[in-house]
């Protein structure tokens, strides 16, 4: 996250709740899923105050509950309700059609900063808006949010604002429509993917639009508009629907090439979709060798909302397996495990999962594709949607690596990969983190990537071919002092690093931010570094001293910057 505010703020944030809260409205029909106690299932047959009362209930034990464990899915069976969805911590609100105007919500689907005053939206993350109509009440709806906290597939019959009047620090609107106007207000950085909407205002330091019907006019850095007009490769999220017959079954999208606009908006999406018996459906309390021997039986994951503990690496080798999470499902690897670990093959799409570190270190917590892996998979290709890394914050975390995409043409459809600045467990010689992501695949694509906070190289490419539509970064806040955080006689790390070898990397609309609160002398020579050959190419960066506290000397190699006290922004539209 960024904003100078957040450090006093933080101290005042409320407490995690920990109530317990009533038991699940679940799915009536015979043939319905059990998808455990932490899922409602609404109908438009149930009573308006029966459905606010919950919605209600679960925002009051999540509005301020940041690193507890409670997670929930809000999930709305096509039709037409009246409802307020405030969206707290932990929490997925979606609707269970093909399209998303097959669920209309009259009222709100929002996400407010009201408990982190002066409606200070930079720790609003972890939620989750997917596959709903709203037609708002007053004409217009908000989504004041930071990391981890996606508005996807969604169609807003109004305005619709992206902060709550204090701080905010970037998000993604992706495979959205938006009727009316988008308002970024203070958002730091955004990126829109596939959109469309009546019009775009607004800016602060890094806004990218990449596939964006009626993208705003402008370029970097004045306004600071980076439009990239078509979107080159893509897949978008995997979801739970109910088809017209009342069966479950979870839809994955085809990929789709140089595509502007939603996935859905001129009729039905192309993809495939698959009946739910071909999910194993882990609920709280499945193990990992649950969850392993389906996935070696050839079952696909469904992870409903809770927090699963592994001793063994869950292990997906079948061609195009899914395993889609639900509520935020999140994945604690103990003993020094990895998480999970994803053969060299076609077509894996892994889907709404939050990767927590364990006390005990793990080399990685996630691997695609083995060490030296080599194949094609340009037809087929892995896609991350919506998945998440965290090392520390809830309790101490260590992960000396935690994304490695070995395998080649992998699509990243927004990650956040987080090395916690707050929270428990935190400092620098407790969690411990080298790196954010590391890609040794080739022809990788990333989309709303962004990397926080790491103790060394945050994001490192030795990949060739790759590509990044929007990076957000944070340097750590925390290195004790310049000696501390040398990469041998450079001064700190890099924010993106593109090894040497590299001939041929090409990345839009980056921005990295330092904040050296433990100790503000310290200095970062460069945010990117990257081979000076013509093959690799950058495009609109920025570098950010927040509040002055700190120097980053320069934006990419020995150009540009700085970014200090007395220049606190410091811009690079193309390099070389």
């Amino acid at each position: 996250m960024a904003g100078p505010a957040d450090s006093a703020a933080r101290a005042s944030a409320a407490p995690a709740a920990k109530a317990r809260i009533g038991k699940a409205f679940t799915d009536p029909s015979a043939d319905a899923p059990d998808l455990g106690p932490n899922v409602d299932v609404f109908d438009p047959s149930m009573s308006k105050d029966d459905i606010q009362g919950r919605l209600d209930e679960v925002f009051k034990q999540q509005e301020t509950n940041q690193f507890g464990e409670e997670r929930h899915a809000e999930l709305f069976k096509p039709g037409s309700y009246d409802a307020n969805a405030n969206v707290g911590f932990y929490t997925e609100v979606a609707g269970l059609g093909l399209s998303p105007d097959d669920t209309n919500i009259n009222g709100a689907v929002h996400a407010e900063a009201d408990w982190f005053p002066p409606q200070n939206a930079t720790q609003n993350f972890w939620r989750d808006a997917e596959n709903l109509a709203v037609t708002p009440t007053g004409g217009a709806d908000r989504w004041a949010v930071s990391q981890a906290a996606p508005y996807r597939r969604m169609h807003l019959k109004g305005d619709l604002a992206l902060d709550d009047g204090g701080w905010a620090s970037g998000g993604l609107l992706a495979d959205s429509k938006i009727d009316g106007q988008v308002n970024s207000g203070t958002q730091q950085q955004w990126l829109s993917r596939n959109t469309e909407w009546g019009g775009w205002t607004g800016s602060n330091w890094n806004m990218v639009f990449v596939g964006a019907r009626n993208a705003p006019t402008g370029n970097f850095p004045n306004p600071p508009y980076t439009t990239v007009d078509q979107t080159p490769v893509s897949r978008e999220k995997p979801f739970l629907y109910i088809d017209d017959a009342g069966a479950y079954k979870v839809f994955v999208p085809a990929v789709r090439k140089n595509s502007t606009g939603t996935s859905w908006s001129n009729g039905a999406p192309e993809g495939t979709s698959l009946p739910i018996a071909d999910f194993y459906i882990a609920k709280p309390g499945a193990t990992a060798a649950d969850m392993n021997a389906a996935l070696a039986d050839g079952k696909n994951l469904l992870v409903t909302p809770g927090v699963y503990h592994l001793d063994q690496t869950l292990k997906v080798t079948r061609p195009d397996t899914v395993v889609l999470g639900l509520g935020l499902a999140t994945l604690t690897p103990d003993n020094g495990v990895s998480a999970m670990s994803v053969a060299d093959v076609d077509g894996v799409q892994l889907a709404g999962l939050l990767i927590d570190a364990g006390t005990q270190n793990s080399a990685t917590l996630m691997e695609v594709g083995l060490d030296g892996a080599s194949a094609s998979h340009a037809g087929d290709p892995t896609a991350l949607h919506d998945v998440f890394f965290r090392i520390g914050g809830e309790h101490v975390g260590k992960a000396s690596k935690s994304l490695v995409v070995n395998s080649s043409d992998v699509i990243g459809d927004h990650l956040w990969i987080w090395r916690a600045d707050h929270g428990d467990g935190v400092g620098w010689d407790q969690n411990t983190a080298a790196n954010g992501l590391t890609v040794n695949g080739d022809d990788v694509t990333m989309y709303g990537l962004f990397v926080e906070h790491f103790q060394q190289d945050q994001t490192v490419w030795n990949g060739e071919g790759g590509r990044t539509y929007f990076y957000q970064n944070e340097m750590p806040y925390d290195p004790p002092d310049q000696a501390s955080w040398m990469n041998g006689d450079t001064k700190g790390y890099a924010a993106y690093k593109v090894a040497d070898s590299v001939t041929s990397h090409e990345a839009w609309g980056l921005g990295s931010y330092c904040f050296f609160s433990t100790n503000p002398a310290v200095v970062a020579e460069h945010s990117f570094e990257v081979p000076d050959t013509p093959g690799v190419k950058f495009h609109d960066m920025v570098s950010v001293s927040l509040g002055g506290t700190g120097t980053i000397s320069h934006v990419i190699n020995g150009t540009g910057g700085p970014a200090d006290k007395t220049n606190q922004v410091a811009n690079v539209v193309n390099y070389p």
